[in-house]
């Protein structure tokens, strides 16, 4: 094995494994990866909600219309589902985010792209750490939530 290569595996054996991005479709607004993912880390720990791990599904609105209908009996296009598959305190959880939805919703809010993505990654880790936005008076906590977030991320 070439020292390059051996370097290379122990260069991906330091990086977090708990929080990961997997592509079904073009993310190539997605940038920063790395600082992402540590502060999507950083979110469960201000929320005092131990992190296992989260995959981050980014795919199309078909895709997602097959799993909303599947899993949750739903017959719309939405944005973003989020599945809490944690099995005791520590938090582990699959987010699956529509890019169409993303663009569209970025069209209709008139937010750039980026901010509407992050937007939804926040919002999909929140569901995660337990929070819910079935009643306006949830909705209104993950959203103020998700603007902290937002605020804190964006700040440079």
């Amino acid at each position: 094995m070439s020292q390059e290569l051996t370097l290379r595996f122990l260069e991906m054996a330091q990086r977090s494994p708990k929080v990961q991005f997997h592509s079904l479709i073009n993310t190539s607004i997605l940038r920063n990866r790395e600082d992402l993912k540590a502060f999507i880390e950083k979110i469960f720990r201000l929320e005092g909600k131990p992190l296992r791990s989260m995959q981050f599904i980014f795919c199309s609105d078909s895709y997602l219309l097959k799993i909303n209908r599947e899993f949750l009996s739903r017959d719309y296009l939405t944005d973003v589902i989020s599945f809490d598959l944690s099995s005791d305190s520590n938090a582990e959880g699959e987010v699956y985010i529509s890019m169409d939805r993303i663009r569209a919703n970025a069209s209709l809010f008139k937010r750039p792209i980026v901010e509407e993505l992050h937007r939804v990654i926040f919002h999909g880790a929140l569901h995660v750490c337990g929070y819910d936005d079935s009643s306006k008076k949830q909705k209104a906590k993950m959203t103020g939530l998700e603007d902290l977030y937002l605020s804190k991320y964006f700040k440079n």
